[in-house]
This record gives structure tokens, sequence and C-alpha cells, in this order.
């Protein structure tokens, strides 16, 4: 069974549920585990003040989610409070938790996220996989999700679902990645590929950073512009908390935006492409580096050092990095830039020219360029995270999955 990405949504909105008795019950299940959550922990009294309900109606929503396994009873609340004490509610450390992956050009990661939003199990995988099929990929990721599934398992979680994070398009079926160039993948049905019988979701590794940024990030507005930059560069736009994903579900290949019409062949099939300037390999290349398997570490030791031709190769991706933002920047005028992912680390040396580049073409305000403190976990975070998000959207499904 596929089901849909659970994006950003208002804290208790969840997902569309029919107006009749029963979709509001399940709203309601979702309010609670909702305010608990953003809590950490409250009493039955607290939650029925936070969304507006009778105590006695909370107090039969909890106990469903007590039985479900999705609340815990912590005991009663601290002392000092005036009047009888509560028992303080708090959102299980055991049960479902969501199972993240990320494929990538250059690694695999896997980890497991429980309701409490901690990850709980994590394995990594280095190996090169530009030009390799999918088939033995996806062999060795459902080597290590079998892995970190048995690990979780052993701490009293099980998997509510699976998302993968992969670099190219992906079909709204989310389960087919109709191309990934740097992969070589085309028209790829990854739901035919991967174990279990959980609900899967396949999609864009921008697409993940943004939401992971949107969730996890600290500070970051509803309206922003994402890019995530490592050897492909992505991005992903948010609007009033939710993805943009366009008709297709293709918006956001900026990697594929051309900076230099003219410039070298792009594996996409275009000429000049971002990517062929601001990717993690396009910058070793520059900087006259032979490649090893931490790229960013490498250029960020030589940078530090004051290596001038890493720094030089920095101020230039920078530059392209500034060049095809300023379109979207002029197009969508997003409150501000986040860049992401494995270059988020190298900041420092590309910020100054792609901040200049911004300030100089675009056609208003310029727009600030904040680095996200998740920079490459952001994908594989997000993956995760939308699987426990989907779980605290309708909680109701737990019980009929069990």
């Amino acid at each position: 069974m596929t089901e849909p990405l659970h994006e950003a949504r208002p804290p208790g909105t969840g997902r569309s549920l029919p107006d009749t008795q029963q979709g509001m019950r399940r709203r309601n299940l979702a309010r609670v585990m909702h305010a608990v959550s953003a809590e950490g922990s409250l009493s039955r009294a607290a939650v029925a003040s936070r969304i507006g309900l009778t105590r006695a109606a909370v107090s039969t929503l909890v106990d469903e989610l007590i039985r479900w396994g999705l609340l815990e009873e912590l005991g009663p609340e601290r002392p000092g409070r005036v009047g009888r004490p509560g028992s303080a509610l708090a959102v299980s450390g055991r049960g479902p938790a969501g199972i993240g992956a990320e494929v990538g050009v250059d690694h695999l990661a896997v980890c497991a996220v429980d309701l409490r939003g901690e990850v709980r199990a994590r394995a990594v995988r280095h190996g090169a996989h530009r030009g390799r099929a999918a088939e033995p990929v996806i062999e060795n990721l459902t080597a290590l999700i079998r892995g970190v599934v048995e690990e979780a398992e052993q701490a009293g979680l099980w998997p509510a679902g699976l998302a993968v994070a992969v670099p190219g398009l992906v079909a709204r079926d989310g389960r087919t990645v109709v191309r990934a160039p740097n992969l070589d993948w085309h028209d790829t049905d990854l739901g035919a590929l991967l174990p279990g019988d959980w609900p899967l979701t396949v999609d864009n590794e921008a697409n993940f950073g943004a939401l992971a940024e949107l969730w996890l990030g600290a500070g970051t507005p509803g309206d922003f512009l994402h890019v995530s930059a490592e050897i492909g560069i992505g991005a992903a736009v948010v609007v009033g908390g939710r993805l943009l994903r366009g008709t297709r579900g293709f918006a956001g290949e900026l990697g594929h935006v051309p900076v230099r019409p003219d410039g070298p062949p792009c594996p996409c099939g275009g000429r000049g492409c971002l990517e062929q300037y601001a990717g993690e390999e396009a910058v070793l290349r520059a900087a006259g580096l032979e490649p090893r398997e931490d790229l960013v570490g490498l250029l960020g030791e030589r940078a530090g050092a004051g290596d001038p031709a890493v720094r030089a190769a920095l101020r230039d991706a920078g530059t392209a990095l500034g060049i095809a933002l300023t379109g979207a920047v002029n197009l969508l005028d997003p409150e501000t830039v986040v860049l992401g992912g494995a270059l988020a680390g190298l900041s420092p040396w590309l910020l100054p020219a792609l901040a200049g580049e911004l300030a100089g073409r675009t056609a208003g305000q310029a727009c600030p360029v904040t680095v996200s403190r998740l920079g490459p976990q952001g994908p594989l975070l997000g993956a995760a995270h939308s699987v426990v998000r989907a779980v605290l959207d309708d909680p109701a499904v737990v019980a009929e999955r069990s």
C-alpha cells in the first residue's frame, strides 16, 4: 500500500477527514496528540484547555491513545500547583516509529525516529552509486533498513512506515523515480524493490530536507526557498507551510538551471547547469583536488588553511549559486533562502559571493540567506519525521493496522 507524503499542516488539522462523527473523533485524537507532542508533557485538564474540549471528552480520547501505546502516563504532575494534581501525559517512547532512508550518489543512510522525535537507530554505508543499477543499490539499502528496524524493535518500536529520499524526480505515485541524472536511473519503481508491507513514500531529497527545516529548524518561517547542495543541487519551495510541488511534482530542480548556456554538458542533457559549477565534485575539480570520501571535510580543511585555489573555487561556486537563485527569488519572493546539504558546512566561503549576487540582481529588497543547522542530515530526518507526522495527524490509523 502506498500513501502520499504528509506535508506540514497546522497542528491538529491532520489529513483530510470527512465531516462525520467518526471524522470528528479522528481529528480530536490528532489534536490531543499534537498538543501533548508540542509541550512534552501535559495533564488531561491542560490538554482540554489547549484544544477547547471538555475534560471528560479529552479523558476518553486519552484513554484510547494510551491503549494504542501512543501516549503514556508519567504520574502526578510536579508539586506546587493549586488543587488536586493531575497525571502528566507524554508521547510514548515505544510503539510506532518513522523509518527514514536516503539514497545518495555516494552513500546510503537509514534511521528510526520515535514519536517524540528522537533518533533511536541509525546506519550509514558509503559507496559510489553513479551508473549502478537500482537493484543492487536497493539491496544494500534493504540490508540497512532491516538492521535499523531490528535495532528499533529491540527498543520496543515498530515501523509505522518507510520514507525514502532520492536525488531525482519522483512521480506523484510516491514510489517511482522518473529520472535521477546523477544515478542514471529512469522510471524505477522503488516500491517493487523495497522490503516490508509498511506504508511507503519516495520523494526528492530536497523536499524532505525542506520539510525537516520547517519542522525541526529553529525559527524557520513558513515561506522559504530551501537549497540542498551536495554532489547534486536541488531546491524546494515552501509556501504557507506547504511544499509547492508543481503540476507533475517536479518543482525545485535548481541544479539544472543553466548559469552559463555554453558551459560543459550535464548528465541531464543540458549545458552549463548550476551543478557543473557548484556541486561538490565541480568544486573539487575547480580546486585541483583528488576526490576522497569526505569531500566537504577536505574542502573545508583547505579553505580554512587559506588555500587560494580552494577559496577561489568556493567563491566561484557561490557566484553560480547566487546567479541561479536570483531568478527563483525574483519569481517567488520568499521570506528567506535556507542553504542546506553538505555544502552548508562551507558557508563561510560560499555565502559572500552568493549574497553579493542576490543583492546585485534581485529586483526588490535583497533576500536574506541563512544556513541550516541540520546540514546533510536534513533529507534523512525529514523522511523519518514525515512518517511520524502522519501518525500524529491521524493516530487512529495505528489501531487500524494493529
